[in-house]
């Protein structure tokens, strides 16, 4: 993450530089069209578009931190593990925690159906599940309540 910072720092601090002389070259010229202003100016382009490319690496670092976090908690919540976390009300939600395996299991069938349900095959029957190990299994007792 430190060099993610670093790279966007310095990109930033580069593009600020390429600003300020392509002012100062434009100002030191009267405003007008010379090689110099031309330049400084291609120089600025090339810092702005160094700078977007690592705003783009940082927002995708972001990102992907968000979805692994957010997919930790989920995984948590559903296996029960975050009970007993300092600092937390112990409220319970009345449903069974599952495992972790279950849980893959039960993503891999919404993400079956969500493909299934994109290439407009949505009226098939479960039944013809490509994958059979992804849908919802009677052998479960959390699948039984649903």
């Amino acid at each position: 993450m430190d060099s993610i910072v670093d790279a966007l720092n310095n990109a930033y601090q580069d593009f600020v530089a390429a600003a300020a002389a392509a002012l100062e070259s434009k100002e030191s010229s009267n405003g007008q069209k010379t090689v110099a202003t031309d330049a400084a100016l291609e120089n600025f382009k090339q810092r702005w578009e160094l700078f977007r490319v690592a705003c783009d690496q940082a927002e995708e670092f972001v990102e992907s931190v968000k979805q692994r976090i957010g997919s930790e908690c989920l995984v948590d919540e559903a296996t029960g593990s975050v009970s007993g976390k300092p600092g937390q009300s112990s409220t319970t939600s009345g449903l069974q925690p599952i495992s972790a395996v279950r849980l893959e299991q039960m993503s891999k069938a919404v993400r079956w159906l969500v493909i299934e349900l994109q290439h407009g095959s949505g009226a098939s029957s479960a039944s013809t599940h490509p994958n059979p190990s992804a849908p919802f299994d009677a052998r479960f007792t959390e699948d039984a309540a649903q």
